[in-house]
C-alpha cells in the first residue's frame, strides 16, 4: 500500500555515506564520545524547563511535583533506549522522521515530520517567551523600563486586567497586566499587545543560524558548566533559606494537581532526544548514544528535583507561577544580587537552548523535502553560508510571529504533546522493527524481556488500583473533558493483549503506555489543537506529498 510505503536501510546508510539524502548534504566529523553527548543533553535539557517552566510545575502540584519528575523521567528513559536502538540500526540525523519512515511507512514518517514541528518550532516559542520575561525584568532592575503592553501577550493582559477588576492592585505581576491593558495603543478598538522582546531574540537567533554560526563542543561543554554552576549556586544558597512549613502538606493539591504540571515538566525534558540527531558526529553511536541520553536524564532529573524542593521551600509553591521563578525567589529573600545573577544566566542559557533548536527544525524539513514530501526550496542550500536558508527563515517566521501573540501555557501544552507523540512512534518502531523476519544490524539494542505475562499482570494491577483508590474513575472518564483517557485504556488493553500473544519487549511497551498516559493527562482542548494540527498536515500530504514522494516515483 502507497501509504506504507518504506525506506530501506541499505539504501539510508549509501546516500548517508555518499553525502546526500538523510546527512543534509554534508559529511559530518565524528568527534563526539559520551561525555560530549552527556554535555550535550544537559545543554537541550537545561533551559527553559530550569528557568521558567518549574515555576508553573511547583504551582500546580506544590512540593510533590518532584514525584511528577520522577515519573516523567522514567518515561523518557524507555524512549531514550528505543530512540538508541534505532541510532544504532539507522545512525544518521533524520531522527525520529527517518526512524518512522523505516519502522511504519511514508504516512506516519510524515505525521512524526509533521508533529515535530510542534516539538521543535512551537517549543522554541516558549523558550523566546521565557527569554522575554527574564530579559524585561533584568532591564528593569537596571532602571531601563519597556512598556508593559510590549513584553506580554494579549491573552495574559486582558485576563489579568479581568482578574483585578476595578479593586486596587497589590501583586506587581498581575500590575504589569493591568498596565499593559491599560496603557495599549488602540487601533478600532482593538488594544495592540504583544511581546516584542521574544520577536527580537528569534529574529537575532535566525540570522546566527543562517549565517551558519553554531557552538562547538567546547563551546556546548562550556555552557554547560556555566548552567550548572548557576543551578549549584542555586541549590546550596536557596538551601540556607528554606522554610520546612512550605512543605506541609507535601501534596496540596493531590494526584490531581501533580498531574496537571505534565505539560510543564515534559517541556523540561523534550531536549533529550536532540542527541539522537547527532548520530554521524558520534564516533561509536551504537553504544555511545544510549550512555550520553540516559546519563543526561539522570543528572537532570536530579538537578529537578533537588530545584523543586528548594524553590517550594523557599517560597509558598502558590507564588511560583511565574516566567522567571529562580529569580523570584531571590527577591522575595532580599538576595537582589543573586537574583541579577540568576536573571543574566537564565538569559544565555535559554538563547542557547534556542539556538539548538532553531538549528533542527530546518533540517527535519531539509530532510523531507529531499525526500519529495515537502517542496524542494525547503533543501535549498545557501551558496554562501551552505545553510538551509530557505527552511531556516520559514522557521524564524513560524517560532518570530506567534511568540509576539501567545501565552506561554498553551505553548507548553502544545510542544508536550507533540513530542510525547514522538516518543509514542519511536517506541512502536522498536516493537514492529522486532517483528519483522529480517533482523537489521545493530550494535546496540533495547534489553529484551519477555513481557507476554508481565505487562497483563501490571494491567490488572492497574485496573484494581483505579477501583480501589478512585471507584468513580470509569464513570468519570466517559465524558467529553475525559475523553482521552478512554483513548488511553483502550491503547492498553490493545497493548496487553498484543503483548500476550506475540510476546513484546517490556521495555518499548512501557515506554509507549507511560508516554501515552502523560498525553492522557493533557486537558481535551490541548488533543483538540493537536488532532486539528495533524489534520492539517495530512491535508498537506494528500495535496501534494503523497504524489511527489521519491519513493512513489520510484515505484511508478
Amino acid at each position: 500500500m502507497s501509504l506504507l510505503r518504506k525506506k530501506n536501510v541499505a539504501t539510508i546508510l549509501k546516500d548517508a555515506a555518499e553525502g546526500y539524502g538523510d546527512n543534509h548534504g554534508s559529511a559530518l566529523k565524528k568527534v563526539l564520545g559520551v561525555r560530549d553527548l552527556t554535555a550535550l543533553g544537559v545543554a537541550a535539557v537545561i533551559g527553559a524547563g530550569v528557568f521558567s517552566s518549574i515555576g508553573k510545575a511547583s504551582a500546580d502540584g506544590g512540593p510533590g511535583v518532584v514525584f511528577l519528575y520522577i515519573f516523567t523521567a522514567i518515561a523518557c528513559g524507555f524512549a531514550a533506549l528505543c530512540y538508541a536502538q534505532f541510532a544504532s540500526t539507522v545512525p544518521v540525523s533524520g531522527s525520529a522522521y527517518t526512524y518512522s519512515y523505516v519502522a511504519f511507512g511514508e504516512i506516519f514518517a510524515w505525521i512524526i515530520g509533521w508533529d515535530l514541528l510542534m516539538e521543535y518550532a512551537i517549543g522554541n516559542i516558549a523558550v523566546a517567551i521565557s527569554w522575554s520575561d527574564y530579559f524585561t525584568h533584568l532591564v528593569n532592575k537596571m532602571g531601563v523600563h519597556i512598556p508593559d503592553w510590549l513584553t506580554m501577550d494579549y491573552v495574559t493582559a486582558r485576563d489579568g486586567f479581568a482578574e483585578a477588576g476595578a479593586g486596587a492592585v497589590s501583586d506587581p505581576l498581575l500590575a504589569e497586566k493591568v498596565s499593559a491593558w491599560l496603557q495599549a495603543p488602540q487601533i478600532g478598538g482593538l488594544r495592540i499587545i504583544m511581546d516584542l522582546p521574544a520577536l527580537l531574540i528569534v529574529v537575532l537567533i535566525t540570522y546566527i543560524v543562517f549565517v551558519g554560526i553554531k557552538e562547538s563542543r567546547n563551546a556546548s561543554n562550556f555552557m554547560v558548566g556555566l548552567k550548572l554552576a548557576v543551578i549549584f549556586l542555586v541549590i546550596v544558597l536557596g538551601a540556607f533559606y528554606i522554610n520546612p512549613d512550605n512543605w506541609s502538606p507535601f501534596t496540596p493539591t493531590g494526584i490531581g494537581g501533580i498531574l496537571k504540571g505534565v505539560s510543564a515538566v515534559f517541556f523540561a525534558y523534550i531536549g533529550f532526544d536532540a542527541i539522537s540527531t547527532t548520530a554521524e558526529e558520534c564516533k561509536n553511536p551504537q553504544t555511545d548514544l544510549p550512555k550520553g541520553m540516559i546519563y543526561s536524564l539522570i543528572i537532570c532529573t536530579i538537578l529537578y528535583v533537588l530545584l523543586a524542593l528548594v524553590l517550594t521551600g523557599m517560597v509558598p509553591y502558590t507564588t511560583l507561577n511565574v516566567g522567571d521563578p529562580l529569580a523570584m525567589v531571590f527577591d522575595a529573600r532580599g538576595l537582589k544580587f543573586i537574583s541579577a545573577v540568576v536573571a543574566v544566566s537564565a538569559i544565555f542559557a535559554t538563547a542557547s537552548v534556542l539556538l539548538v533548536f532553531q538549528m533542527g527544525q530546518p533540517r527535519i524539513w531539509m530532510s523531507m523535502s529531499r525526500d519529495g514530501l515537502l517542496p524542494k526550496i525547503f533543501s535549498r542550500i545557501h551558496p554562501k553560508y551552505k545553510t538551509p536558508s530557505f527552511a531556516t527563515i520559514v522557521t524564524g517566521l513560524v517560532v518570530a510571529l506567534p511568540a509576539l501573540f501567545l501565552n506561554l501555557e498553551t505553548v507548553l501544552a502544545l510542544t508536550s504533546i507533540g513530542t510525547l507523540f514522538a516518543f509514542v512512534l519511536v517506541c512502536g518502531g522498536i516493537l514492529v522493527l522486532d517483528q519483522r523476519k529480517e533482523k537489521l544490524s545493530s550494535k546496540f539494542k533495547v534489553p529484551f524481556i519477555n513481557g507476554q505475562f508481565i505487562v497483563p499482570a501490571l494491567y490488572i494491577l492497574a485496573l484494581y488500583l483505579t477501583f480501589r483508590l478512585a471507584p468513580g474513575h470509569f464513570a468519570e472518564i466517559f465524558t467529553e473533558e475525559s475523553f482521552p483517557m478512554v483513548i488511553f485504556w483502550l491503547l492498553v488493553t490493545v497493548m496487553t493483549i498484543l503483548t500476550f500473544i506475540k510476546k513484546f519487549s517490556l521495555i518499548p511497551v512501557l515506554g509507549m503506555v507511560s508516554c501515552f498516559y502523560l498525553m492522557s493527562q493533557e486537558s481535551h482542548t490541548n488533543w483538540y489543537r493537536f488532532l486539528i494540527w495533524l489534520g492539517i498536515g495530512l491535508v498537506i500530504y494528500f495535496c501534494y506529498s503523497r504524489s511527489h514522494s521519491k519513493l512513489a516515483k520510484k515505484a511508478a
